[in-house]
């Protein structure tokens, strides 16, 4: 589904990726660990079309989506979770869906109603002001938003960081019931996450994607994992 070959990508004259290569299945979890500055959040960056790499390629679905603009691969199915959690906190939780349905074409109740799929108590949220949500129902109502539209493929940024035990349980279910429609790419530090959901872990330092493992017993031994945080 997802095809990364050998990009280089530069903040100005700084290369901050190198030769970096990924694949991605349909129906696959992909996480991507490292350190903080490993590059992580630029690749994710790179591939939803934010930025551009100044080397290799990206191919989705059989065809290239480097050097588009974020608008155009958003339309062809590649939806992003940013790390940082805003919503628009002046509008309703309500009011957060429905932008996120005009964008994609869907229609409203439609939108709505794959929200609440993931989690129902989002019902009794919607006439908030999306500012007074918990860091953990903003992550949710970012991830009910990205599902809006039936993307193919999710990239999420750092989907547990800072939440309480309890949310992250909320989110690992709702990632595992996604995992039947939707394929994804999660940057992640939470390594009981990692092993319960990856299908594919991407080690990277410095840069550079120095390890994949798709060995399930592998992605299971932590402490392999952990020499990369």
């Amino acid at each position: 589904m997802l095809d990364v070959q050998g990009i280089d990508v530069y903040y100005g004259h700084a290369k901050v990726l190198h030769d970096v290569s990924l694949s991605v299945g349909q129906g696959e979890m992909a996480f991507v660990l490292g350190r903080n500055g490993a590059g992580k959040t630029t690749l994710l960056k790179t591939i939803c079309g934010v930025m551009a790499p100044g080397k290799g390629t990206i191919l989705y679905e059989g065809q290239k989506i480097s050097g588009l603009p974020a608008e155009k691969v958003a339309r062809r199915g590649i939806h992003m979770v940013a790390q940082d959690k805003k919503v628009f906190s002046s509008l309703t939780v309500r009011g957060n869906i429905e932008l996120a349905a005009y964008a994609s074409g869907q229609r409203v109740d439609v939108a709505i109603d794959r929200v609440v799929s993931i989690y129902p108590k989002m019902r009794d949220l919607l006439s908030l002001k999306a500012g007074s949500l918990s860091g953990g129902q903003r992550e949710i109502l970012l991830i009910g938003r990205a599902l809006v539209g039936e993307p193919k493929l999710l990239l999420i940024d750092e989907p547990t960081e800072g939440l309480a035990a309890v949310v992250i349980e909320d989110i690992l279910r709702i990632l595992t019931e996604m995992k039947a429609h939707v394929s994804a790419v999660i940057v992640e530090q939470n390594l009981s996450v990692v092993a319960r959901l990856a299908d594919r872990v991407f080690l990277m330092k410095e840069g550079k994607v120095e390890k994949a493992i798709a060995d399930k017993a592998e992605i299971a031994n932590t402490q392999e994992l952990e020499r990369y945080l």
